[in-house]
């Protein structure tokens, strides 16, 4: 166990390009792969790193993500020196909520000094991928780095969403841009650039100074690690290198994925149906910790020629009922029920959705305990759908928000 590590979890973002998704939820806290929520794949990575110290940083919208934290993620033990502890937004240093990555950091420098920290390992919650951080965290200590920042390579074209950098043939960072709207391309890879995953090992007494430097410089900085912090350390020459993406996930491609837009969330969805997924949830070296919540299994009910209550290359979840619907290429979260003659196909039902008999639902995204009526379709046709104001991604995905009434709809 990496005692003299503190690992802090970036866990306020609004999401707001996964709205309704987050519309009563934090992005971190949005369900993934039928029985997840995506900051469990942060966590776990710390645990199967042997990380033991983790704080979570919450703002908006933290009810759900305090609750799930709460149900699922309480197995550390506090006398043995380990815990992942929420902490909410306390105003302690100004009257602010958080400006920016460095800012949130800096708020809570008091609560880092009392874990004193020989490093800090700082993390974004909304992202999906597996990485042992032991290995970046030897790496840094080995190069007595101020700062190791993860990076692997992305099409150019995505990365204009990223901080895109350069290194030297030693692996030290020479140039950092935080979303430029032209990307410097790889040496040798004119269609790729080499990105900021967001992942930082600090050198914890540097990471103090920086951020009282930063915070002093008020409203000339944005009081982010990304626009402000690293290139200010960059220009006083400081060390920072650069950690290449090692994947856990043990497939042929790195697998990383930051689900920010309904579009992306859909397809990474998507990928776990597949027969040999891009995601390899059954690793049991590696495994994926939740909240699992005390449901029967999932149940099949009517064998009948035109009444088969059946699941086609999906994922179901405990305490699911296909009661003689049929669903194909689906994710079915807990506690889900498919009525009699319904239909499902490309879908995503969060927990507590009831599909009604004669119902069809195709290429959507359903969220938690919503009742579809007996014969309604949602999916079939986009205008309609639009119509009765909801959401039609670009790629066509209809997005129906938690508990949405779909009952006024009928004449």
């Amino acid at each position: 166990m990496y005692r003299d590590v503190l690992a802090i979890v970036l866990a306020g973002g609004k999401g707001t390009r996964l709205e309704p998704l987050t519309r009563d939820r934090a992005k971190p806290a949005v369900p993934f792969g039928g029985i997840y929520r995506i900051i469990d794949f942060t966590l776990s990575n710390c645990i199967n790193s042997d990380l033991r110290k983790i704080l979570v940083l919450t703002q908006y919208k933290a009810t759900s993500l305090n609750r799930h934290l709460d149900q699922g993620w309480r197995f550390l033990c506090r006398e043995l020196g380990e815990y992942i502890e929420v902490i909410p937004p306390q105003q302690r240093i100004t009257e602010m909520w958080y400006r920016g990555t460095a800012d949130a950091i800096y708020q809570n420098v008091y609560t880092i000094e009392k874990s004193a920290p020989r490093d800090t390992l700082i993390l974004a919650g909304d992202h999906i991928y597996k990485m042992n951080y032991a290995r970046m965290i030897d790496d840094h200590r080995d190069r007595r780095a101020d700062l190791t920042i993860a990076c692997l390579p992305v099409p150019r074209s995505q990365a204009r969403e990223f901080g895109v950098m350069a290194m030297g043939p030693d692996g030290r960072v020479t140039s950092f841009l935080e979303k430029p709207s032209e990307p410097p391309p790889m040496p040798g890879h004119p269609d790729l650039a080499l990105a900021s995953m967001g992942i930082y090992v600090f050198q914890t007494a540097v990471m103090y100074e920086l951020l009282f430097q930063d915070a002093a410089r008020k409203e000339a900085s944005s009081h982010d690690f990304g626009k402000d912090v690293i290139p200010a350390m960059l220009e006083a020459g400081m060390r920072i290198f650069a950690y290449p993406f090692r994947d856990e996930n043990r497939k042929t491609a790195a697998y990383w994925r930051d689900v920010g837009t309904i579009d992306a969330y859909f397809q990474t969805s998507m990928d776990l149906i597949a027969v040999d997924p891009v995601l390899n949830l059954y690793d049991q070296d590696w495994p994926i910790h939740t909240y699992q919540p005390p449901y029967p299994p999932p149940k099949f009910v009517h064998t009948d020629v035109d009444r088969r209550g059946a699941a086609y290359n999906s994922l179901v979840c405990q305490g699911a009922i296909v009661s003689g619907g049929q669903v194909y290429r689906s994710i079915l979260s807990p506690n889900v029920r498919i009525n009699s003659y319904a239909l499902v196909e490309d879908s995503i039902l969060f927990d507590g959705v009831e599909v009604g008999r004669h119902a069809r639902i195709r290429r959507a995204i359903i969220d938690k305990d919503v009742k579809i009526p007996a014969g309604f379709e949602i999916g079939w046709n986009r205008d309609q759908d639009r119509q009765r104001g909801l959401l039609v991604t670009s790629e066509g995905i209809t997005v129906v928000a938690k508990s949405e009434d779909l009952e006024r709809f009928i004449a």
